[in-house]
């Protein structure tokens, strides 16, 4: 997807074959069971099966010559690998011109290997970029969770805490911070989950290190 697009269901003429759009949508979404890379501009896709416009189509035809100059891509499993789970989470702030909500994405690795990944549009409306980012915390929260539940049904006794990786500081204030947490009401769902992870010791909550 070209970086900085936005699409929206206003600014092109409706494209003549609606069938084909939501045929080619469908066999990517199904592909992105495997392609992390495509999962984002997937997912704006999908939005507009109902009445697709030209220029969601030409996103769609750039995405295919994507995969098909891309055709390697693919995930690597070890066959020995320890069990430490590490995930990545964050999100955008009102992108949707449509209708200014926000979209939340994270993935989940077992070590080095990949095995999970998202990106959902929130769905309600956040009046304030934290609150775009917590929700997106609290959705990688609950990955994490229902990750260690799986590593308990197979009998793979997973004793240390998960790592959560997230760039914003007053998100990781909020989780950590009793009375950060109190100020945040309208979110209150997404607290209390978060918090509960952390205090179970479930995961630890890291900031996002860059370096040169």
């Amino acid at each position: 997807m070209v970086k900085g697009c936005s699409l929206s269901q206003n600014g092109s003429s409706s494209f003549p074959d609606p069938l084909l759009y939501r045929q080619l949508v469908g066999r990517l979404l199904y592909l992105t069971n495997t392609r992390l890379d495509i999962s984002f501009v997937v997912q704006q896709l999908s939005q507009f099966m109902a009445s697709p416009m030209i220029n969601h189509h030409k996103t769609l035809t750039r995405v295919l010559r994507y995969l098909r100059g891309n055709p390697g891509q693919c995930l690597y499993y070890p066959e020995n690998s320890p069990l430490h789970i590490k995930a990545f989470s964050d999100s955008d702030w009102a992108t949707c011109p449509d209708t200014h909500k926000s979209i939340s994405g994270y993935c989940t690795f077992l070590e080095d290997s990949l095995i999970s990944w998202k990106s959902k549009k929130q769905t309600t409306i956040s009046r304030s970029s934290s609150e775009t980012k917590y929700r997106a915390l609290a959705l990688a929260s609950c990955e994490i969770q229902w990750v260690t539940f799986i590593l308990e049904d197979f009998q793979l006794h997973y004793t240390q805490p998960a790592l959560l990786y997230y760039d914003n500081n007053s998100v990781r204030y909020i989780a950590t911070n009793g009375v950060f947490h109190e100020r945040t009401k309208h979110i209150k769902i997404d607290c209390h989950v978060v918090r509960e992870c952390l205090q179970k010791k479930l995961f630890h909550l890291l900031p996002i290190s860059t370096h040169d």
